[in-house]
């Protein structure tokens, strides 16, 4: 059974920086998935945040988050990361990682829906204070 572990979340200042990552076991195809992260505030619904393709080749960011975030894939160790910076309160939020069923989705809004990914992690949490 694939299992996903977040790490890297903290409580940090508005502005600072932030590398979580996604380490991913109990899977021998880890290339063939696409891995996407999501955030979730208390009583909301979860958000997409960002989505990478099994071989890396094509990312997709939120609109929001967009100038501030990047995703990457180290296929080798299993680990997809998300690099955030210039953090603000707004980003205080539960980090999802999640791997979907295929190395690619079509159309591309798939990236964007959880009900598209079907193994998720337990969350890390992120912390800005102002």
């Amino acid at each position: 059974q694939m299992q996903l572990v977040e790490s890297g979340g903290g409580l940090v200042q508005a502005g600072a920086s932030l590398r979580l990552s996604c380490a991913i076991s109990g899977e021998t195809m880890f290339g063939g998935r696409a891995v996407a992260w999501f955030r979730r505030v208390p009583e909301k619904d979860r958000d997409f945040v960002a989505a990478i393709t099994g071989r890396g080749g094509r990312t997709y960011i939120a609109d929001s988050v967009k100038g501030r975030i990047t995703i990457s894939r180290d296929n080798a160790k299993n680990t997809v990361y998300l690099e955030m910076s210039s953090l603000r309160p707004d980003d205080t939020a539960v980090y999802f990682c999640a791997a979907g069923p295929a190395a690619t989705f079509a159309p591309e809004n798939l990236y964007s829906a959880d009900s598209s990914y079907v193994f998720w992690g337990q969350g890390t949490q992120v912390t800005v204070s102002s």
